[in-house]
């Protein structure tokens, strides 16, 4: 039980990224998420990009776990890679910035995927 409730945190916390960038353009992932999904389906190439589809790869991984009866770790361990991969290059173009917006949102995430991976060593001892 205990692992899939963090796998529904690691879900939760990767849509709360925030992204900023020129012409005072920002969003969070969530709503970033929702227009890769309504492109995936109306013009595909626009939206085939690997910082795009991992993540979306990554939560849905996640998503299969919470239906498990005990959630794999091999999915567990894709599924944050997949998101980590966009969430830690956040937390570096946030240091190189020097932007905590960027920065802070991301910490929640990773945050929680020490966690897992100390609460994965912890059941297999």
């Amino acid at each position: 039980m205990k692992a899939k409730l963090l796998n529904l945190v690691l879900i939760l916390t990767s849509l709360i990224g925030y992204l900023e960038w020129g012409g005072g353009n920002s969003t969070f992932l969530v709503q970033g998420e929702w227009d890769v999904l309504a492109k995936l389906f109306i013009n595909p190439t626009s939206a085939a990009h690997p910082f795009t589809l991992l993540p979306l790869v990554g939560q849905l991984l996640l998503v299969i776990t919470l239906f498990q009866k005990k959630p794999s770790a091999w999915l567990t361990y894709l599924g944050m890679g997949g998101i980590g991969l966009l969430l830690l290059l956040m937390f570096v173009i946030g240091l190189m910035g020097l932007n905590f917006k960027i920065l802070l949102s991301t910490v929640p995430f990773l945050m929680v995927c020490v966690g897992v991976v100390v609460n994965r060593r912890y059941e297999d001892n």
